[in-house]
């Protein structure tokens, strides 16, 4: 049976105004539309990409002085210096294979991916000790498989769920069904808190009933380390040829911070218009503007709307959570953890994700329930590296942020947090080899052009809140093309990639194909049937029409 995810990433979507009919734009023969995307990440430049194929003017205004958003950051000088392409922001998975664009333009770009064909881990319990590894594989693998159930589970009962019955309710059922022991059920809920590292927020967050929102691009088959490959080269390659690609046909505006973003009917054709105002005080007028700040931003920044978002918008922007995912790479003189050549049959191939559990030898006030890093060793060549990169949501992740961010004394504040993990990795000792020697933490909750946060999770709500999310965010893809202002970005993309890089692209991709049919644009960019009915003196008769076509 097909998901409720998969039906929505086939769906066919028109825009038709208040009384049902279908919207397009009429323009004088030879005139061309002017578009506004505001922001460059993957949405934004998917987005351009796209218009710009189909002969429509775009010019890209973008806050930061690079492409990429959340997918891109400049190297440290520590990062140039190891000629790596592992930056402390850009991410690592590419979730699902299938069906994921970015397989595909991996692949273009000839982008070095990893994936493991086995579970290599090393569990902690809440000593510190290190788990048996059949033990901590056999618990592992129950969780994926719970997870598993909780999205068939979902797609099901969704109608029926109650909308305060979170993920981890599930998981206590399914252990009780399962006639696990008290200790066996403590340990697989342990680790069942690697979910949090996922989505950017504590299990127990994670709503039930829209769970299926959270399926990927493969059928559900979430699972943290393997098959989904790992993009080792990150997506640096990627974003290149995307922003090349973008930017031969769009303009694009750096460092330029939008306020404003205020739509009217022109009187003199009825058509909408957008004037952007910036931050240095510029204002820019367009036909159309999208919008694909991050939903952080939006949740912020409501009132640089004019007029204000309608309500069914303002409420959707409110119920649709924001995560708030962090990272930390710790890099070592050598990999102390990861001796020997596997390659060369030396011994077993070494862990390559570690994870410690309800850690209880760590201070109350980190509130630390379940932390997990990556072992960026186990990349292939050349871009393996001494360097673990750690994963952290909730509390702990508020924390680390706020020791990353100290004005003086970030490096030895982050190394006493993580210490009490990489101490206890394989072959520790107390030298200057087991030493980090460079600490690089993101800070997405306090960086504005993230949206003070990482993407998009969907959470529980109260029983009399009313909330469908996923109303709320085909709400939110809608937009408001009557006044000329859409949406875009990993929040609005289809159900199928919701929260990813894939979305992203999507979302982009979907809300330019929708403005081309607006504007009757076909593939060769020529308007498809508008301009032969504007002909050179009947220009003004039909100024001012919006064109509808019968339901």
């Amino acid at each position: 049976q097909m998901s409720l995810a998969r039906k929505d990433l086939r769906a066919n979507f028109q825009d038709f105004d208040d009384q049902g009919y279908m919207l397009r734009r009429i323009m004088a023969k030879g005139s061309t539309p002017h578009v506004c995307v505001i922001g460059a990440g993957m949405a934004g430049l998917r987005c351009a990409q796209v218009l710009t194929e189909k002969g429509i003017r775009v010019t890209i205004l973008e806050a930061r002085d690079r492409t990429g958003g959340r997918v891109g950051s400049p190297r440290s000088d520590m990062y140039r210096m190891l000629n790596l392409t592992a930056r402390s922001d850009a991410p690592n998975w590419i979730h699902g294979v299938n069906q994921n664009p970015m397989t595909r333009l991996a692949k273009e770009v000839k982008a070095t991916t990893f994936s493991l064909s086995e579970p290599l881990l090393l569990v902690y319990d809440e000593f510190g000790l290190p788990l048996d590894k059949e033990k901590a594989v056999e618990h592992w693998a129950l969780f994926w498989t719970m997870v598993g159930s909780a999205f068939k589970y979902s797609n099901a009962n969704t109608e029926s769920i109650p909308p305060d019955k979170s993920l981890l309710d599930f998981f206590h059922s399914e252990l009780n069904e399962l006639g696990k022991s008290e200790s066996d059920t403590r340990l697989t809920l342990q680790i069942a808190r690697m979910w949090g590292d996922i989505v950017g927020d504590p299990i127990e967050k994670q709503s039930l009933k829209y769970f299926w929102l959270e399926e990927n691009v493969d059928d559900g088959k979430y699972n943290a380390l393997y098959p989904n490959p790992w993009s080792a080269s990150t997506y640096q390659a990627i974003l290149q040829k995307v922003t090349k690609d973008t930017l031969s046909k769009a303009t694009i505006r750096y460092s330029t911070v939008v306020t404003s973003v205020s739509s009217h009917l022109e009187p003199s054709t009825s058509r909408p218009s957008v004037t952007i105002t910036t931050a240095a005080k510029s204002t820019y007028t367009f036909d159309e503007a999208i919008v694909t700040a991050p939903l952080g931003w939006l949740k912020r920044n409501l009132a640089a709307f004019s007029p204000p978002l309608p309500t069914r918008l303002q409420t959707s922007i409110d119920n649709i959570s924001y995560g708030a995912l962090e990272k930390a790479y710790l890099t070592f003189p050598t990999a102390f953890w990861h001796p020997g050549d596997p390659s060369n049959g030396e011994e077993d191939q070494p862990p390559f994700f570690f994870q410690w559990l309800a850690p209880t030898y760590t201070p109350n006030d980190w509130n630390i329930r379940n932390i997990q890093c990556a072992s960026l060793a186990s990349l292939p060549p050349p871009y393996n590296s001494p360097t673990l990169l750690f994963y952290m949501h909730g509390p702990a992740a508020a924390h680390a942020v706020s020791l990353a961010t100290h004005p003086d004394s970030s490096f030895s504040l982050l190394d006493d947090f993580f210490k009490p993990f990489y101490s206890r990795l394989p072959n520790y000792s107390d030298s200057a080899e087991c030493r980090p020697t460079d600490i690089e933490a993101t800070s997405w909750q306090k960086d504005e052009f993230a949206g003070w946060g990482s993407y998009s999770n969907f959470q529980v709500s109260g029983p009399g809140a009313g909330v469908e999310l996923d109303k709320d965010i085909e709400a939110l893809r809608k937009g408001m093309p009557e006044r000329g202002v859409w949406f875009a970005g990993e929040h609005t993309g289809p159900f199928f990639g919701l929260g990813t890089v894939a979305g992203a692209w999507w979302s982009g991709e979907r809300v330019a194909e929708r403005m081309a049919k607006l504007y009757e644009r076909g593939e060769d960019g020529r308007s498809a049937g508008v301009e032969a009915l504007v002909e050179d003196g009947a220009a003004e008769e039909l100024n001012g029409m919006v064109n509808r076509v019968e339901k």
